[in-house]
């Protein structure tokens, strides 16, 4: 098993159809049904049955490179009623084995909430303990095509159609179908290095380090760019927002947006940029890669 690989817990109802439904999504390398956090060690499917306290789960074993927490969470979301209090064994829940994981299913808990007027009744928990189930119930509906518990098929569709979509690289959908990309979960949200951040198409300088800060909105922020005239911006309605969109002006890329809610200190704007629309050029390598004037920039 690939080292970078991540492991996440969901309880959905049925582990039958919650595992037959996240084994199908591309970057999900291995699923496995089995019962979690109550209160006994090592129980059998009667004794859950009867009240032991644990959650039917699915054990999902995923590749981050190639599909986020982020979106593995929206895909769970879809699948379930978050609104509707279940119970026991069929309760609804996530539990995570990393603390680092909480940060950004509580963001994507408190996203999911904005779309809803009742209060959503997902569990958020810590991995308190696991027992892998039976045999006899590992890929159940795989092996049962005929068993009334199959997941809808618009819900399969759905899968299939992402699915098509990541043959193209996630830069693309980005800077041309003006996507975005999940937050945290990117090259430079986070990133402190010197350099310079160039168009990933046509290597136009447009942000500098020096202008960059943090920001708890899991996308690298800037102040402003590089130079104006390197960008373009429009007005994007999109979503049931108002907006201003910036465009990378060479290549027509989407880049992002840009908000009034940065530092006051910096000039009061927040470019919002997409990491996948920029590619980073560090301070010792500027030279050597044809941008020695921008150095002054840093």
């Amino acid at each position: 098993m690939v080292k970078d690989m991540k492991e996440l817990y969901f309880a959905g109802g049925c582990f039958w159809t919650v595992q037959e439904y996240f084994r199908r999504i591309q970057g999900v390398i291995e699923t496995e049904v089995g019962y979690a956090n109550g209160k006994t060690e090592h129980p059998t499917y009667e004794e859950v049955c009867k009240g032991s306290g644990h959650a039917e789960v699915v054990k999902v074993t995923f590749h981050p490179y190639q599909i986020s927490l982020t979106r593995l969470l929206d895909f769970f979301f879809e699948l379930i009623q978050p609104t509707k209090t279940k119970k026991g064994q069929y309760r609804t829940g996530i539990y995570y084995t990393n603390p680092d994981d909480y940060k950004i299913i509580s963001y994507s808990l408190k996203k999911l909430q904005t779309h809803y007027h009742r209060k959503i009744k997902i569990e958020c928990l810590p991995l308190e303990n696991y027992t892998k189930a039976e045999n006899y119930h590992q890929d159940y509906l795989r092996k049962h095509p005929n068993c009334p518990y199959q997941v809808p098929n618009y819900k399969l569709q759905m899968i299939e159609a992402e699915n098509n979509l990541k043959r193209k690289p996630i830069s693309f959908y980005v800077t041309k179908e003006k996507k975005t990309e999940p937050p945290f979960e990117n090259a430079y949200w986070d990133y402190k290095e010197d350099g310079i951040y160039v168009d990933i198409d046509t290597n136009t300088p447009l942000f500098s380090s020096k202008d960059k800060f943090s920001s708890d909105c899991g996308w690298p922020c800037f102040a402003k760019p590089i130079d104006e005239n390197c960008i373009q911006k429009k007005l994007d309605l999109s979503h049931f927002m108002i907006r201003t969109e910036v465009i990378s002006k060479n290549s027509h890329n989407h880049l992002g947006h840009v908000f009034q809610d940065g530092p006051m200190e910096l000039g009061g704007k927040r470019y919002c940029v997409n990491s996948a629309a920029l590619r980073f050029i560090p301070k010792d390598k500027m030279k050597e890669e044809g941008f020695a004037s921008y150095l002054e920039k840093l």
